[in-house]
């Protein structure tokens, strides 16, 4: 049982034993150490192949050199995200609530996909209805904020969130959704602009959608 906790370890506590996998992998970017750096647990006993043939490194599990400094890097990172997680965990849950309850008094015909639900606190997924997702992130992107339709990993992908759809999301619904993410660098005051910044952006796309009416 592999379960990929790239978007948990250093946001909520996470406890391998507890979880019962097998191998469970993070990724350093997420917990601000450097890009292309990971780790994956592996429980013991539990057996895996190889995925590079040529050397010995990690008890012949793969080939390559090491990217020493970056393994350290993602080590001093974890240890730093453990210290502070429990006081993070809150500061950036209050800012993704300001995010939303700013977003929903001030913008009519969306929500917040999964409210209400046990969620990652830095993380929200809000649906705009009558708005296609890509034009907001650019509308976005024009006014200095970096958002998103989708995960990353998905990046060029024309089909709507197959996880939305899970959801109960109609195709337009999540293709109308965009994610927007907060880190520990964030403040009150660039939460506030971005809410700002997405009434100006929903109200112009708004105008110009064929789609949108109005509701009553």
């Amino acid at each position: 049982m592999h379960s990929d906790g790239v978007q948990a370890a250093g946001r909520i506590p996470v406890n391998v034993a507890e979880l019962g996998v097998d191998l469970y992998s993070i990724s350093g970017h997420k917990m601000r150490a450097p890009k292309g750096v990971g780790a994956l647990y592996l429980r013991k006993g539990a057996e895996i192949g190889r995925m590079l043939f040529g050397g010995r490194h990690e008890a012949g599990r793969r080939a390559g050199t090491e990217n020493t400094p970056a393994i350290t890097a993602i080590g001093a990172a974890a240890e730093l995200a453990e210290r502070t997680l429990t006081k993070e965990m809150i500061r950036i849950g209050a800012l993704r609530d300001r995010l939303e309850r700013g977003i929903l008094e001030r913008v009519r015909d969306v929500f917040v996909n999964g409210e209400g639900a046990l969620r990652a606190p830095n993380t929200t997924n809000i649906c705009f209805e009558g708005i296609e997702g890509e034009s907001l992130v650019i509308a976005l992107d024009l006014q200095g904020f970096c958002v998103s339709s989708g995960s990353a990993c998905s990046s060029g992908a024309v089909e709507p969130s197959h996880v939305l759809l899970a959801l109960g999301l109609s195709k337009q619904s999540a293709k109308s959704s965009v994610r927007f993410s907060l880190g520990s660098e964030n403040t009150e005051e660039q939460v506030d602009a971005l809410i700002d910044a997405v009434v100006h952006a929903t109200a112009q796309l708004r105008r110009l959608s064929p789609t949108y009416v109005t509701h009553a």
